[in-house]
């Protein structure tokens, strides 16, 4: 799990191009939207491109989003249970 947490935290600096930020810069348990990393609904987008084309996970709905990007670690907790790469 911790392995998946970290490829998580690069693959979200890389693609929404935090180049300021290293993967030990994102707390795991932090909400990824509002407070904690900040991000908004342009960077859900790519999270959700993220999941798709690395995991094979395509979430159904936008209250399915919500939930699953919480946190890195929800994130991959997730994809640990549905992952289809």
């Amino acid at each position: 799990m911790e392995e998946l947490i970290l490829e998580l935290k690069k693959q979200i600096i890389e693609v929404l191009n935090l180049e300021d930020m290293k993967p030990e810069d994102i707390d795991e348990n932090a909400p990824l939207f509002g407070e904690g990393l900040g991000l908004d609904s342009i960077d859900a987008l790519e999270l959700i491109v993220l999941m798709e084309k690395n995991y094979g996970i395509k979430l159904n709905s936008a209250a399915e989003g919500k939930d699953v990007f919480k946190s890195v670690r929800v994130m991959a907790e997730y994809i640990q249970a549905h992952r289809t790469k």
